[in-house]
């Protein structure tokens, strides 16, 4: 049985979120928003592919910064409005060279930065 991308609760921009986490740690690496066609892109090619809001195009994960990220496996959730891959990151995930975008902790006492020191 083949895979119907119709078939999954897209936002009104057409988007549905994407988290990528690590296929060997499970650390939670990033999230980002994909469309139809980045969705089938990464299917396809194996290479994680992303919608960029702010550029108003494909995001083809590592490509200017060889970051990239490998699909090792996909799934949606019971809603069939978010996704979770399995990936194998090479370098950084997260835009500000961090490994993973999730490095803030917050409490009601306020913020903590866990990002290691460079």
């Amino acid at each position: 049985m083949s895979f119907d991308p119709l078939t999954l609760k897209y936002n009104e921009a057409g988007l549905i979120p994407a988290i990528a986490q690590d296929h060997e740690s499970g650390e939670i690496l990033m999230m980002a928003w994909m469309n139809e066609e980045s969705l089938m892109r990464t299917l396809e090619s194996g290479q994680v592919t992303y919608w960029s809001r702010s550029r108003q195009e494909l995001w083809a994960k590592g490509a200017t910064s060889g970051h990239v990220q490998t699909l090792k496996e996909m799934r949606i959730d019971c809603d069939r409005d978010c996704i979770v891959m399995q990936v194998a990151q090479i370098g950084a995930a997260c835009h500000t060279g961090a490994r993973s975008c999730f490095y803030t902790e917050i409490s009601l006492n306020g913020e903590v930065d866990h990002r290691p020191p460079e």
